[in-house]
């Protein structure tokens, strides 16, 4: 924690976990293996998350375009998801984790479903961190179901298309309630957002990491808040108004 400010810690954080299949080839194995990596550095980020005070954390753990991957990969992804959530749910219960997700969950297969549902209930309580699993998840899908979900609610005369605000779009998305990120990291070196959190990300300050996924660990985060800490976050005003020289 030396050079981290534990009074700057972002309330949320929302990571882009690149990297499996090319830590998978650098050590001569298959993709699946460099998931099943993925998932330590996954562990290791939600404990460290937890240390030092993050109140949300937010995973994209599978989108929707995933499914257009090889069947094996797949299959071998859902089984590891549902795993995951078998052998760390007493760990959430331990630290006083809640877990929730977002995405089109209806399309997971039933079992890793249940088991997703059953984790969620049974960590409802927890309060001291949110653990955000984006399952199955797209960006734009999740718009255009809010611009849906907005559009039926007009009709049905549940809501004044006129006075509509970003506040009411805020509400229709997967992540009601949950504060937007305040800092999203991508690991392996990519300079992109893959259709991750488009609405929310507005103002979120972004820090891109050549370390792939499997390799993550603490220190990468703390390099990153680390990061985080030394920028201005001005909202559209300048930075006389946020010292208050300026009305």
């Amino acid at each position: 924690m030396t050079g981290i400010d534990k009074d700057r810690i972002p309330a949320h954080i929302a990571i882009i976990m690149d990297g499996n299949g090319r830590w998978a080839k650098q050590h001569a194995l298959g993709r699946v293996a460099g998931h099943k990596k993925g998932v330590d550095a996954v562990r290791d980020t939600v404990t460290a998350c937890r240390e030092i005070g993050v109140r949300y954390l937010t995973l994209y753990a599978f989108s929707s375009e995933n499914w257009n991957r090889p069947n094996r990969e797949v299959s071998a992804l859902m089984r590891l998801l549902e795993r995951f959530l078998q052998l760390e749910f007493k760990t959430l219960q331990k630290n006083n984790i809640r877990l929730a997700a977002i995405g089109d969950l209806k399309s997971l297969p039933e079992r890793v479903l249940k088991t997703l549902n059953e984790v969620i209930g049974l960590t409802s309580g927890n309060s001291a961190m949110t653990l955000i699993l984006a399952l199955s998840y797209g960006g734009r899908d999740e718009i255009l179901d809010a611009v849906k979900r907005i559009a039926g609610d007009s009709a049905a005369g549940k809501l004044d298309a006129a006075s509509i605000t970003k506040k009411n779009i805020s509400d229709y998305l997967y992540t009601e309630g949950i504060p937007d990120p305040d800092l999203l990291i991508r690991t392996s070196g990519e300079y992109r957002i893959s259709n991750f959190l488009l609405w929310q990300t507005a103002y979120t300050e972004f820090y891109f990491t050549d370390v792939l996924w499997p390799d993550f660990r603490k220190k990468d985060l703390l390099q990153a808040i680390a990061d985080y800490q030394k920028r201005e976050r001005r909202f559209g005003l300048t930075s006389d108004q946020l010292v208050g020289d300026l009305p």
